[in-house]
């Protein structure tokens, strides 16, 4: 039986998880579920659905996320991309920015289990019976509600939904008072808690978020759970995602060296420089692949300092390798 995609996940994040980032990714694990970045309802409702949803069948299986808070325009949204090739469609429950709390959706929700109800039942009728699965990414808790009770409430409300998967941030959120920056770092992880909700809810596909910086610890939790999701931790550090399919999924990863598979990245390189994009919009998805090796340090100045010139081409990356391989000789 084939270990599912969910099995380890990268997180959604905001003008990080871009469609570049995730055809990079794919040169270091061809089987880890991916996700977007969140696009609101509204503007799948009032935009170019095509530009914001963009993506290439090499990215699969891929998630889309979507934000928003009224199960009509929900409902709408997803009308609009679930034939577009998504293995599932996520409403954010978690974002604790003053931005999307503003706009009623994110960790906000939390406080309104009723309306998320609403919208989960309007994403889930609009899907259809052989559209992508709907799912929801919540935190703890928010502000100052004991998690301890609302946690294992907001999740019976979720599963009279028949949502079968919930991605769980094991921090709380605090609106208002911290940074997003602050509330990925601020409010203590309590991963015990989400263990103990698997043990209530067993027939919820739980994944473990926040606070995994290794394949190897992700490995650990899917021993209780059922998966397992990294966020900056898979960006910053992209060659950890090199030990995801065969740590995670048994099968050999699709390049065994962090040269091998930025090189498989070329073309793609070469088609985006030819389609106009600047390789700077690209390369920035690149400076994390090297730490505390000989010439890392090298090789993130060649990237910053001239993939924002103009007519930088991949020779500006080879350059960048050029002095990682130079320094390892030495």
């Amino acid at each position: 039986m084939q270990i599912p995609s969910y099995r380890f996940s990268t997180a959604p994040m905001m003008e990080w998880t871009d469609r570049h980032w995730r055809m990079f990714a794919r040169c270091l694990t061809k089987r880890a579920l991916l996700f977007t970045e969140m696009v609101t309802a509204k503007a799948l409702i009032y935009g170019d659905v095509e530009q914001l949803t963009l993506h290439s069948p090499e990215e699969y299986p891929l998630a889309l996320q979507i934000g928003g808070s009224n199960p009509e325009e929900l409902a709408k949204a997803v009308t609009s991309v679930k034939n577009l090739g998504f293995s599932e469609i996520n409403l954010n429950l978690g974002c604790p920015s003053d931005r999307v709390k503003a706009g009623c959706f994110g960790a906000a929700l939390m406080a309104e289990p009723e309306r998320v109800s609403d919208c989960i039942q309007a994403m889930k009728i609009a899907s259809g019976i052989n559209g992508p699965q709907v799912t929801a990414k919540i935190r703890l808790g928010i502000n100052d509600q004991d998690f301890h009770e609302t946690l294992p409430q907001f999740l019976e409300m979720l599963s009279s939904t028949n949502i079968k998967r919930v991605y769980i941030h094991a921090r709380i959120a605090v609106l208002g008072g911290l940074s997003p920056k602050q509330n990925r770092e601020v409010p203590p992880l309590n991963y015990v808690i989400v263990h103990q909700m698997k043990k209530i809810f067993p027939h919820i596909q739980i994944i473990l978020n926040g606070g995994l910086k290794t394949v190897k610890a992700c490995r650990s939790e899917t021993q209780q759970l059922d998966g397992a999701m990294m966020g900056r931790a898979a960006y910053q550090n992209p060659q950890e995602l090199l030990k995801v399919d065969p740590e995670i999924f048994g099968i050999a990863p699709p390049h065994t060296s962090a040269r091998d598979a930025l090189m498989a990245y070329e073309p793609y390189v070469d088609k985006m420089l030819s389609q106009g994009f600047p390789l700077k919009h690209i390369s920035r998805h690149l400076v994390g692949m090297y730490h505390e090796v000989p010439g890392a340090r090298q090789y993130r100045r060649i990237l910053s300092e001239r993939a924002h010139l103009p007519k930088a081409d991949w020779g500006v990356i080879e350059t960048a390798l050029k002095a990682v391989s130079e320094a390892e000789m030495r």
